[in-house]
């Protein structure tokens, strides 16, 4: 999710100022996404140069409010009506870390895989203890996206542990194997 798109949906209930954003940010999110002052003002300033808020006259305490312009309010609509692509995503850290590890010499790829697995079903644990105590049904889809990811991991996890019993390393090649013979190497 765009900070961006989070921001005018929190508009959309009706005008804010920076910190207010926040705070609603973070508690829409269940604090799972804590955001930087700074970043939301930036995204603000971003929001309001492309004309999708305007910032209103400062209240009394000093507090600038921005709200949803009609051209936001369009752009939120095609947010909400478009899926998130799987590209969209940050790029899978685990599977990157996996996949060197397979590759990378003296690395005991199914000790990685159990420290993931434990740390994946801790966290599963705490997040399905955390949901007898939510009743805010935002909150408790935050919660429940979460523990399928958890239990995805898990499953996936198990799915490369019973793959490293399959796999056969392939032989070591020397770096410089691809090279013709007569070819100098650099040193």
């Amino acid at each position: 999710m765009s900070v961006k798109h989070g921001l005018l949906a929190l508009l959309e209930r009706g005008p804010m100022y920076g910190y207010q954003l926040r705070a609603a940010f973070e508690s829409s999110t269940g604090g799972t996404w804590p955001l930087n002052i700074g970043q939301v003002y930036t995204t603000l300033s971003r929001l309001e140069r492309d004309e999708l808020v305007r910032p209103l006259p400062e209240n009394e305490t000093g507090q600038r409010p921005f709200e949803i312009t009609d051209l936001g309010h369009a752009e939120l609509a095609k947010w909400f009506a478009s899926p998130v692509s799987r590209s969209d995503r940050p790029r899978d850290e685990l599977a990157i870390k996996l996949a060197l590890a397979i590759t990378t010499p003296g690395v005991d790829v199914r000790a990685v895989v159990q420290t993931q697995r434990g740390a994946a079903m801790r966290t599963l644990q705490e997040y399905t203890r955390l949901k007898t105590d939510v009743g805010d049904l935002p909150w408790l889809l935050v919660l429940d996206s979460m523990i399928f990811q958890a239990e995805a991991e898990v499953r996936w996890l198990d799915h490369c542990e019973a793959s490293l019993v399959r796999y056969e390393a392939p032989a070591a090649q020397p770096v410089d194997a691809d090279l013709p013979r007569d070819a100098e190497v650099p040193r």
